[in-house]
């Protein structure tokens, strides 16, 4: 059990809000044992019961989880209508922030190689736990310092074990699950008797690596309505290189609209002159088979050529990583300025009696 005097923590950084919004993400320093780690406060709404529940259920299944490429909570409590969570600080953040601040046209290859691999083994981890991830994404995709990746939000996961029984297949729709729609498999998103099962996370896998390679969601700026029918009617997103690109640049070029239009048009260069693998091109096309009995078992994944390169490479993820400051240090080199502005985030607050019991709930 982690420390729960919230006094014990230093004034910390804003690095992030949680995915329901609803609360806030601080890097702090915790004086006792001077380390570094993330305070994850959740605002509970007596009015929305909902996040509560989905609160909960992410602290219940984090705890129960123990692996190397799985994000653990260090400890849970209550203060007030509050809910804090601690965890290690992962120093390079999500890869989503990653691609939003320096790989805008997404992870070199090996970059992304390195990551699912490691992705792939927690998610077998899981899997054999019996629980389905249903959010996977690059939000949710955690890299330490020591270039260590883990995956996170549990919120939206589900138990495949029902009465002690091992379901082979699920109907429920994921809760709160709008901001993850465009990761999710046509399976789930369809909803009719055939249910879904593990193999869905193995589509959104494939969503994942796009995201990762493209610097862009497949099906961004579609209508919900819309991207529903293109995966239903089989359409298989891709990782965008010379060979599978789509759009002229002269096109973009000629098409007017400045500021934008100059991004895409930068994008578009880059994306028409780079070449990916075929490994890579075929392992996202087999994450993305429409039918989940086509796609490919975790360990076959892992047995594919693609993985290769992470072997025989002399670069690691940290050589890439390295150009990039880690939370961390930005953290101590602004640390006056951000005591100034967070100094009334930690002190003063009194907890509470009252605490959950995320063990045994």
């Amino acid at each position: 059990m982690y420390d729960i005097n919230l006094n014990n923590y230093s004034s910390g950084m804003a690095i992030g809000v949680p995915s329901s919004g609803s609360g806030n993400i601080n890097l702090v320093l915790h004086k006792t044992t001077n380390t570094f780690v993330v305070i994850k406060k959740y605002f509970i709404d007596d009015k929305e019961p909902e996040d509560f529940n989905l609160v909960e259920q992410e602290i219940v299944t984090t705890r129960q989880l123990q692996h190397p490429n799985v994000l653990p909570y260090l400890s849970a409590f209550v203060s007030g209508h509050d809910v804090y969570v601690t965890s290690p600080l992962m120093s390079y953040g999500s890869c989503s922030d990653l691609i939003r601040e320096h790989f805008q046209e997404g992870f070199p290859e090996i970059a992304v190689a390195f990551i699912i691999k490691d992705v792939l083994h927690g998610l077998d981890y899981i899997h054999k736990k019996g629980i389905i991830h249903r959010a996977l994404k690059a939000s949710h995709i955690l890299i330490s310092e020591h270039g260590q990746v883990c995956i996170c939000g549990m919120r939206y996961s589900c138990k495949v074990m029902k009465s002690g029984k091992w379901q082979r297949t699920l109907y429920a729709f994921p809760k709160s699950s709008t901001n993850n729609l465009k990761w999710l498999s046509p399976e789930i998103l369809q909803q009719d008797l055939r249910g879904y099962n593990e193999k869905s996370d193995i589509y959104s896998l494939g969503i994942t690596i796009c995201e990762l390679a493209n610097g862009t969601i497949p099906f961004a700026g579609l209508p919900d309505t819309l991207m529903l029918t293109e995966k239903v009617r089989r359409c298989i997103p891709q990782i965008m290189d010379r060979s599978t690109f789509p759009v002229d640049v002269m096109d973009i070029e000629q098409s007017g609209g400045e500021a934008s239009n100059e991004n895409s048009l930068k994008k578009a260069e880059i994306m028409s002159t780079r070449k990916f693998s075929e490994s890579f091109h075929e392992l996202a096309e087999f994450c993305l088979q429409c039918d989940p009995s086509d796609r490919p078992s975790i360990a076959r994944l892992l047995a594919h050529s693609f993985f290769k390169q992470c072997r025989k490479s002399d670069t690691t993820l940290l050589d890439i990583l390295k150009p990039i400051k880690p939370l961390h240090q930005r953290f101590v080199e602004n640390f006056e300025d951000q005591a100034a502005a967070l100094s009334t985030e930690f002190v003063n607050l009194e907890l509470e009696s009252c605490q959950w019991d995320f063990e045994n709930t």
